[in-house]
């Protein structure tokens, strides 16, 4: 009985709640989708896009296939959907499957499904066709014809994208002729000819030159603040020398000079305000439909698809409609009006992004930054996520929560949650990496000592402290033979033991902590970020926490009562003598670094005292940066690309600014093409 009932429901409703559903999913995905690159998303908010993105070329899909399939048809006739509207309704789930501009991927892979969106293209296509063809004759078939093409001109927009975005094709679409260089058999022939001939020659070399407004060093230039316009028109063009980066791209000198002579005589906050445009062009590259549009033949797609979509909102409504039922005439302009906004709203979009902003004359791209009404610094989060090793220790625990959580493979996901913190990328912390960078750039001045800054985390800028040398620990902490998952991890409980025993207001104090905690983050919670130079950072974390938790039980009583739990804390490893190495007592079964950490806080504690406070924390926020540095330098670029639609990572921008400052190994021409030439003596 009541399955009849719902069946008679279904039969009645399926076809109209499918559309209304598909609809529904293209105007969350149009209102959330940009929320993915502007802020660090929630679970809840990165869920919500999820199922949108994948719910919503599900349920057109399906809709397509109701139409298609004549599924109304064991309602009664009173109430089914006519042949003719279902054939006019069946367009707009094309554009619904071509879906909004501000989202064609939600991750990397999925654009490595591009063949499948081209076969399900034609699919729906014949589909639609189909459909069309079998409502024949339909008193609105110009209305269906102009919603056709305007659904296939989306469909085919996101398929171009997706296609596109590959990293496999991505990086064929930047690959040069080859070049075969000079032609050295037939150079060596003259030379061999006029040497048998004895003629006296020379071989003399001349370099390539450099290309104009290149630079080979560090030109005087006056730093002058950045207005929003040539941000844009600085960020776009370092995107289109530097897109390649994600695909392992080589560069030249050329490329090199000019860009680090540039970002030399910026200051932190327009440098990282333009590494915000580049990174946001390669957003749009990588996950929505702004890299294909932004062509002459895109810009012309558009403005056809919003002229088809009018003319049959127009063609429509002109028509009788006498034959209509109320619902379907209700459910029929909501599918218009939903068309008209949404396209409304994506030619908006498009008319106040980068892209446009790049190709307008002067006085138009103001107008166009005018019509933004404050959203022209909203291209990443600025949100630095902070995991801190005392306070996981400290905080009281739930054991059967955590046995739930680990037995259904949440317990990762519910430690992130339970313990870690938000902090912002401010000025501070922008300009001392800068100003680090900066520096190291200026000492670049060879191959080799790039290499050298590149490859190193932590030595390069201990030679600054030459006073380091009476505290052996802070050197073997960050020398060779420690990997760098067990030097992070030393210098992050170092660094909380000197932060919470040594209150002042140094603000390298801060930049120490936020760095400290925010490497910590990525190295425990990001490890597939982080996974170049991870280690066994699992296995020490865990060993390290243990050990230390089985510490704490001890001043339990004494812990729990105290107003700054941590600082107590801090005092009580700080108090346990260490004049033994702890692999000495303990073996090297366990990874814990709980004691070893402590004797550099020891030494880093007698470096203030031997040099100043000051000095040590200025240190201390140095190291941190190249320890950041290193990290960025290692990831692979792929796990850099996906940061951009996670809200963005200061470790990507780290790594962009290197390169800019010629601080990577992605410049592999160093001289370019050799001019020889033969010199015949006298």
């Amino acid at each position: 009985m009541i399955e009849n009932k719902a069946r008679k429901v279904w039969d009645v409703w399926n076809v109209r709640c499918a559309v209304l559903a598909s609809l529904g999913f293209q105007v969350v995905l149009t209102i959330l989708a940009n929320s993915r690159k502007t802020r660090r998303s929630r679970i809840g908010l990165t869920a919500v896009i999820w199922l949108a993105y994948l719910l919503a070329d599900w349920t057109a899909a399906f809709a397509v296939g109701l139409i298609s399939s004549g599924q109304t048809n064991d309602c009664p006739e009173k109430k089914a959907v006519s042949n003719q509207l279902a054939a006019f309704w069946a367009p707009f789930l094309l554009l619904h499957l071509g879906g909004p501009d501000a989202i064609t991927a939600f991750s990397l892979e999925d654009n490595e499904l591009w063949i499948r969106h081209f076969f399900g293209l034609a699919i729906q296509l014949l589909a639609v066709v189909y459909v069309f063809c079998q409502s024949l004759p339909n008193d609105y078939w110009i209305a269906t014809a102009l919603l056709f093409f305007a659904g296939a001109i989306k469909y085919a927009e996101r398929t171009i994208s997706l296609y596109r975005a590959c990293l496999a094709n991505f990086k064929r679409s930047l690959l040069e002729k080859p070049d075969p260089g000079p032609n050295y058999a037939q150079f060596m022939e003259q030379y061999s000819v006029l040497e048998a001939s004895r003629i006296p020659v020379k071989i003399i070399i001349e370099k390539e030159p450099e290309k104009a407004g290149s630079a080979t060093g560090i030109q005087t230039q006056i730093v002058v603040p950045l207005d929003e316009e040539p941000i844009v028109d600085k960020g776009y063009k370092y995107f289109k020398v530097f897109k390649g980066l994600i695909v392992d791209d080589m560069f030249s000198f050329h490329e090199r000079n000019e860009s680090s002579n540039f970002f030399f005589h910026k200051q932190a906050a327009d440098a990282f305000k333009i590494m915000e445009v580049e990174l946001n062009f390669m957003y749009d590259v990588l996950y929505t439909k702004y890299g294909a549009v932004h062509c002459k033949l895109g810009y012309f797609c558009r403005f056809l698809c919003t002229a088809l979509l009018v003319a049959c909102f127009h063609q429509f409504a002109s028509r009788p409609q006498h034959d209509i039922l109320l619902v379907d005439k209700i459910v029929t302009y909501i599918l218009l009006c939903g068309a008209v906004f949404l396209d409304l709203v994506g030619f908006y979009n498009l008319l106040i992004s980068d892209w446009s902003i790049v190709l307008a004359w002067k006085k138009v791209s103001s107008v166009l930054i005018m019509l933004r009404f404050g959203k022209k610094n909203r291209r990443w989060s600025k949100n630095l996520y902070q995991y801190s090793f005392m306070r996981f220790c400290l905080k009281d625990r739930y054991r059967w929560l955590n046995k739930v959580a680990d037995f259904i493979g949440t317990k990762a996901t519910l430690d992130e949650l339970k313990h870690k913190m938000k902090n912002k990328c401010d000025e501070t912390l922008q300009n001392s990496i800068f100003k680090e960078l900066k520096e190291k750039a200026g000492k670049a001045e060879t191959a080799e000592a790039v290499k050298e800054i590149y490859s190193a985390r932590g030595e390069w800028v201990l030679s600054d402290y030459p006073t380091h040398y009476t505290c052996p620990s802070i050197a073997s902490s960050l020398s060779d033979g420690v990997e760098y998952d067990e030097s992070l991890l030393l210098w992050h409980i170092a660094t909380e033991l000197c932060y919470s025993t040594n209150i002042d207001n140094d603000p390298n104090r801060e930049i120490c902590k936020v760095l400290s905690d925010y490497m910590l983050y990525l190295l425990i919670m990001r490890p597939t970020l982080m996974s170049a130079v991870a280690g066994i950072a699992q296995v020490r974390f865990q060993d390290t926490c243990a050990e230390a938790i089985k510490f704490f039980k001890r001043w339990e009583t004494e812990l729990s009562g105290a107003s700054e739990r941590e600082k107590v804390a801090c005092e009580k490893l700080l108090k346990v003598k260490t004049d033994v190495e702890p692999k000495q007592v303990k073996g090297d079964r366990s990874k814990s670094l709980l004691f070893n950490a402590c004797i550099l806080a020891h030494d880093l504690n007698n470096f203030a005292k031997i040099a100043d406070n000051e000095r040590r924390w200025e240190m201390m926020s140095r190291v941190w940066v190249e320890l950041l540095s290193y990290a960025a330098g290692h990831c692979r670029p792929d796990v850099h690309a996906r940061q951009l639609s996670q809200g963005g990572e200061l470790i990507t921008f780290v790594w962009l600014l290197m390169v800019h400052f010629g601080l990577g190994e992605q410049f592999r021409i160093e001289a370019g093409h050799a001019r020889a030439k033969l010199l015949v003596s006298n």
